[in-house]
């Protein structure tokens, strides 16, 4: 395993490779490869045709915190990563067919947080900040107007159709995103009975109490589910592990719990009908932490825990629906940690295309998108081929900072990331490894940590129905779109058979038309030929 100074040794030449390749090709071409590029684009949107088809089954993967500027750098990230042509679409999501923005605003904040956004896109109404799977109704820390205000998810939806379901996170299980796909909690921060200070229901206790049906959970938050005396958070001296074991055992299934890669990677799926893994006591591992330390504390990667939650959901003839959350990008980009947010999505996207190699896209809808953005943006004109984590030179004579500093082009709005040292003079970084891992890049305002940020955010999709998304929409369309494609939910009359439309078609068509079309062509030429009125 390369440590991280040879990693970046080589990453620093693959840039100067594709620097090299990139001007060849400036100077070189005449403006046909765009052309022709356009034309073959051109070509794809005019071929494409809506798919039709009922999703037996749905994938939502939530890249937390992850923007359309965290998407464009990663995208950057990746070619100079793999030594591809700045400016392709590195990412899988980006070659999605159909893509459209999200208004991630909650209801009583124009900037959101991730409990209330995942409570629009899991369960199809916008939230207050702070909230999981209960209406606005609900302002946040007040337990007591929960009952009659909490509102169900896609996973309820899906179960109540026979579907499977499961959750798989790089964050704990009991974290915002994951917990409004299961949970009711006026605060996102009730994970435990300590938070929750006893007169509110716990989001641990409800996953374990409430909702053991869901057949794969996969992701960090050990602490939540055991006792103080264990290392865990727990006053209670209840262990939620065992008694998740005890309840799939009352259903007689078979599950299996695991707490790190190598038991992870033992389970036989053939005769797994529920799995549970908890595999740190907090979040799990940076993606580029966990490789440069060579795994050693024994975590899968969200790629492998997605492959496996597929096997686990793929066994239910009825279809699935599963939740994937890249978690971590957020958590770098709070920290000013543009490296580790970048690198996150990056591995994020591996699981896109782990997903995309293991289901039909003819019945499956895949769906990507973000909770939010951050105060995160690429600047300063940097040429291409330039290291996208380094030094941005002037774009021309005269251009240079007025304080006759060097400059990254990436830049925080606000968090740890000081833009000025105690003399207010802007930091030099000269001799500064800004390929470093704990390196924080220039935030503007300083603040204990980086902010979420306004803007909305993308929705990429592929596979049945995913034309629906095709413009600007409120977040909470996304569950109903998911939602009617797989005919759960609210919206399901189109699901059922009518009279004289016989069965429902699995060939691009809800229903097969055509007999009826032909039916009436063909009448309309008998007319016309025998000139009757």
């Amino acid at each position: 395993m390369m440590t991280s100074t040879s990693k970046d040794m080589e990453y620093i030449l693959s840039i100067l490779c594709l620097a090299v390749f990139t001007s060849k090709l400036v100077q070189s071409e005449d403006g046909s490869i765009w052309n022709e590029r356009a034309q073959k684009d051109l070509k794809d949107s005019l071929n494409l045709v809506p798919n039709l088809n009922k999703a037996k089954n749905v994938i939502l993967f939530l890249g937390d915190g992850m923007g359309i500027n965290s998407v464009s750098a990663a995208r950057l990230y990746k070619a100079q990563l793999t030594q591809q042509e700045e400016g392709t679409s590195t990412l899988a999501f980006e070659k999605f067919p159909y893509i459209a923005l999200s208004k991630t605003y909650n209801t009583d904040r124009q900037t959101p947080d991730s409990a209330g956004t995942a409570t629009a896109f899991l369960c199809g109404v916008k939230a207050n900040l702070g909230t999981v799977g209960v209406n606005s109704n609900v302002p946040r820390f007040n337990c007591s107007l929960e009952e009659g205000n909490t509102v169900q998810s896609i996973i309820d939806w899906s179960e109540a159709e026979g579907k499977s379901t499961g959750i798989v996170t790089t964050a704990r299980v009991t974290h915002a995103t994951p917990a409004a796909a299961y949970a009711h909690s006026a605060d996102r921060d009730w994970e435990n009975d300590v938070n929750a200070n006893g007169s509110c229901k716990d989001i641990a206790r409800q996953l374990i109490e409430d909702n053991s049906h869901i057949e794969v959970i996969l992701g960090g938050g050990q602490r939540e589910f055991i006792p103080e005396g264990d290392g865990g958070r727990r006053t209670d001296n209840r262990t939620l592990t065992e008694e998740w074991i005890e309840s799939i055992k009352a259903k007689k299934k078979t599950g299996h719990y695991v707490t790190t890669d190598t038991e992870f990677k033992t389970v036989d799926l053939s005769k797994t009908d529920h799995l549970l893994g908890l595999f740190a006591m907090s979040h799990m591992d940076y993606a580029i932490d966990r490789n440069d330390s060579n795994n050693e504390n024994d975590q899968p990667s969200l790629a492998e825990m997605t492959a496996t939650a597929l096997k686990i959901l793929q066994k239910n003839d009825k279809g699935f629906f599963l939740l994937v959350e890249g978690a971590r990008i957020d958590h770098g980009h709070h920290e000013n940690w543009a490296k580790r947010a970048l690198y996150d999505t990056i591995a994020f996207d591996e699981a896109v295309e782990e997903a995309l190699k293991n289901t039909d896209k003819e019945d499956t809808l895949i769906v990507v998108t973000a909770d939010h953005s951050h105060a995160f943006t690429m600047a300063g004109y940097p040429e291409k081929g330039n290291d996208i984590f380094g030094i941005v030179k002037p774009v021309k004579e005269g251009s240079e900072p007025e304080d006759g500093l060097p400059y990254l082009s990436l830049v925080y709005g606000n968090g740890k990331g000081a833009m000025f040292d105690n003399n207010g003079t802007r930091r030099n970084f000269t001799d500064v490894d800004t390929h470093n891992n704990d390196f924080r890049f220039h935030a503007a305002v300083p603040l204990p940590y980086e902010t979420h940020a306004a803007e909305d955010v993308g929705i990429f999709a592929t596979g049945p129905m995913s034309h629906l998304f095709h413009g600007v929409h409120e977040q909470n369309y996304i569950a109903h779109v998911m939602a009617y494609a797989s005919c759960v939910g609210i919206n399901k009359d189109h699901c059922k058979p009518k009279p004289n439309d016989g069965p429902i078609s699995g060939t691009n068509s809800e229903y097969s038309v055509i007999p009826k079309v032909l039916f009436i062509t063909v009448v309309y030429i008998l007319l016309q030929a025998f000139e009757l009125p």
